[in-house]
């Protein structure tokens, strides 16, 4: 049995960095990603239904190699990785009110994944599991200079982790960069119905540039 790919292990400087601020340069890459808006917390809103849909896609795409007679060129077993998300507000918007929150929830693709490959586990998941994929697209997205840090604890909490990330920023002549093409950047390292609240990991991700 061959191994299975991990991109938490293999690409660590990216899923597993210390839990204080660290200078990193993001290549593109390539996503299965759905945009919305509300709070992600609404038992019944647009956010968990996003999460389901990035799941099935990314699910049906691991499993390709078992339920299809042509394997994609260049397939390789993997895990999953975590789900990710960019989240901003509106100008003007109150970063306090989760409903004003617009967000691109979204999951790492390996990099045998092209537009043939995605379509095909779009029309799988709309056949078989009743899922309308349509808000579903193939996001290949350079992040590029960033700050990030790993948040233990509670989401709520993450104003500690963020206070740590901009005296980082000032300490070494750096200036934020969120705007319409860069944004505030999370990725979910614990399944928070299984993990502790204070012990979840979330690495938070800051776009910058340098002065």
């Amino acid at each position: 049995m061959g191994k299975v790919f991990d991109f938490k292990n293999e690409c660590k400087q990216l899923y597993l960095p210390p839990n204080t601020p660290t200078l990193i340069d993001i290549p593109e890459i390539n996503f299965v990603a759905v945009t919305g808006k509300g709070n992600p917390n609404d038992a019944d809103g647009e956010y968990l239904k996003a999460v389901e849909l990035l799941y099935a896609i990314s699910y049906t795409i691991k499993m390709s190699k078992k339920k299809r007679s042509e394997i994609p060129d260049g397939y390789f077993d993997y895990v999953v990785p975590p789900l990710e998300g960019l989240w901003w507000v509106e100008d003007g918007g109150d970063w306090q009110s989760k409903s004003a929150y617009n967000w691109t929830s979204m999951i790492r693709l390996p990099e045998f994944v092209d537009a043939k490959v995605f379509d095909e586990a779009c029309n799988e998941v709309t056949k078989k599991k009743k899922i309308a994929t349509d808000k579903a697209v193939l996001f290949p997205f350079k992040e590029g200079l960033s700050v990030q840090c790993m948040h233990i604890g509670s989401f709520d909490d993450e104003s500690k982790t963020l206070e740590l990330i901009d005296a980082f920023i000032s300490e070494n002549q750096l200036v934020k960069d969120i705007n319409k093409s860069r944004f505030h950047h999370e990725i979910y390292l614990s399944d928070p119905r299984k993990t502790d609240v204070s012990k979840m990991k979330t690495v938070i991700r800051i776009p910058i540039q340098r002065t």
